[in-house]
């Protein structure tokens, strides 16, 4: 048996217990491994909430969690890791759990703790994706909404890194913060369409909103072209031509590795905020929906 955080309805965090569950056996090409660290992801909220009952109904007792670290502790047929090793990567049937199935486990560098390397995997993947989905190259111009959350933290060091120039919007409280990130920074509220076009004189080549705080219009405006713009976080993406990119298929992709290895490299981090023992998820997702954190929230079974 395995102790894991389930929940059989969909309600506040409170619906979330901590049960015995049967310890999953590794299929062909799976590692089960011995979780050592599991990210708290906005997905996980909403789910645990019934607000993606539409697009995922739940199939209770449901286990929660896309991604974990761990050591291998037992390899299906075919599976590139052994018993022993070290690794990250997107759990199949949750990783709120003392133990997780990883279909395409990518190995941990030496680095890396356990608890950075269970942060990165879903929001390093959406901030890679969307850069693609975007095509912006080398010497444009991209505004980041919400360069002080994960996703678009991790989103302005790619960029960063790829001699993109960065725009970064922010609160007061996080806007040195994203210029450490080597991105000019603009603070949210009134006006911060204005400020933008002060930090980037040049144009705006591309906007990525992380934030879904409301921005869409005036970040087409900015661009003068929809195609311009990508969302993950505004639902009213469609109203403004704008594509919302979910992308929930490319997290077993091909960009994990590379994502490791420039984590690594100390090119790019994601900030981890606190943790908790996984008995405490509950209170990890109230301090989330509370807007508490300053980076990722991490379980510790």
């Amino acid at each position: 048996m395995s102790r894991a955080i389930t929940f059989s309805e969909y309600g506040a965090p409170e619906v979330l217990r901590l049960a015995d569950v049967t310890l999953p056996e590794p299929g062909p090409g799976q590692v089960r491994i011995r979780v050592r660290a599991a990210s708290v992801n906005p997905f996980d909220m909403k789910l645990r909430s019934g607000l993606m009952a539409g697009a995922v109904p739940a199939r209770f007792p449901v286990v929660l969690g896309l991604d974990a670290a761990g050591v291998v502790d037992a390899v299906g047929e075919g599976a590139d890791a052994s018993a022993g090793d070290e690794v990250l990567g997107v759990a199949v049937g949750g990783s709120y759990s003392e133990y997780a199935l990883l279909d395409r486990p990518v190995a941990k560098p030496g680095a890396l703790s356990w608890e950075a390397a269970a942060s990165l995997v879903t929001v390093g993947q959406t901030a890679l994706r969307v850069l693609e989905q975007l095509g912006v190259r080398t010497g444009q111009t991209l505004l980041v909404h919400g360069a002080a959350g994960s996703v678009g933290t991790v989103a302005a060091q790619l960029a960063v890194a790829r001699g993109i120039t960065v725009v970064g919007t922010a609160g007061e409280r996080d806007l040195e913060r994203v210029r450490a990130l080597g991105a000019a920074v603009v603070r949210y509220g009134d006006g911060w369409p204005e400020r933008v076009r002060a930090a980037a004189p040049q144009r705006v080549d591309f906007v990525f909103d992380t934030s879904g705080a409301g921005v869409l219009a005036e970040s087409v405006a900015l661009t003068g072209d929809s195609t311009r713009v990508v969302t993950i976080a505004d639902t009213s993406a469609a109203q403004h031509g704008v594509l919302f990119s979910a992308g929930s298929t490319d997290r077993t992709g091909d960009s994990l590795p590379e994502l490791v290895r420039l984590a690594a490299e100390g090119k790019v981090s994601v900030p981890v905020w606190r943790t908790y023992p996984l008995a405490e998820a509950a209170q990890a997702h109230t301090d989330l929906e509370a807007h508490r954190n300053r980076g990722k929230a991490v379980l510790l079974p």
